[in-house]
């Protein structure tokens, strides 16, 4: 069964905090302001070896899968019991230490951009037994991304604009400001000699719902001085921001 709360023992594996819904929908009608609270949310669903996992949208999302486990990293007596007699499961040591880097790709495969997908978990889905004789369990985080969103980039030190036709009003879905792995295409410049790392502000999603969520239109710097720095001194860090428009 999924939930927007990450269950504890989902807690034990990367610690992520599912956020809470933000902002005060007072000025969009109940339909919209539903649809966009369900989008904010971070979704979690797991299921041991041998049990269905089921991942599912509301109307006009679909999901978007932001991180995938399969594994063991806990004792399995904190999650997902041993399924096997007690005297066999007493003559094998249980691998704590397991996990397939396969895990997310599949899971894209499998769900992305779908209202709703469900299926067996088991070794064989991810093409290899990672610790052979230990059960294992699938973690899956996801959002509920709407059907219909744009995307914004500023380089640091640029202003970034969003906007909404008539009758209608921002809502945010993402927003990061720092900088990726992979970098942005938008925003290229890096300082000679700094490394290539992923450095993001633990605090841009909350500030841009304050800025401009349920406004017509908005605008904020891409800068530390709004975000704080979360990189290196002298990495070049960027804002991307996803947002909808919904009807008042």
């Amino acid at each position: 069964m999924c939930s927007p709360d990450v269950s504890p023992a989902s807690a034990f594996l990367v610690g992520l905090m599912c956020l809470a819904a933000f902002g005060n929908f007072a000025r969009t009608s109940a339909d919209f302001s539903g649809y966009i609270s369900q989008a904010l949310k971070n979704y979690t669903d797991h299921a041991c070896d041998g049990e269905y996992v089921s991942l599912r949208c509301p109307h006009r999302t679909t999901i978007s899968i932001q991180s995938s486990f399969y594994g063991r990293i806990v004792p399995s007596h904190q999650m997902c019991p041993s399924r096997y007699p007690h005297s066999y499961a007493t003559l094998i040591k249980e691998d704590v230490a397991c996990s397939v880097g396969t895990s997310l790709q599949k899971m894209l495969d499998e769900c992305q951009d779908r209202r709703s997908c469900q299926f067996l978990v088991n070794s064989r889905l991810f093409g290899t037994d990672p610790c052979p004789g230990t059960g294992k369990y699938l973690i899956v985080w996801y959002k509920c991304r709407p059907n219909e969103y744009k995307s914004k980039v500023a380089c640091e030190d640029d202003k970034l604009r969003l906007s909404c036709k008539k009758n209608m009003v921002i809502a945010i879905y993402s927003a990061i400001f720092g900088r990726t792995q992979g970098g942005s295409l938008e925003c290229p410049y890096q300082t000679l000699g700094m490394p290539m790392i992923e450095c993001q502000s633990a605090t841009a999603l909350q500030l841009l719902i304050k800025r401009c969520h349920g406004k017509r239109s908005c605008s904020i710097y891409a800068s530390t001085y709004e975000f704080g720095d979360p990189c290196y001194p002298g990495i070049r860090k960027h804002l991307n921001v996803i947002y909808t428009c919904g009807e008042t």
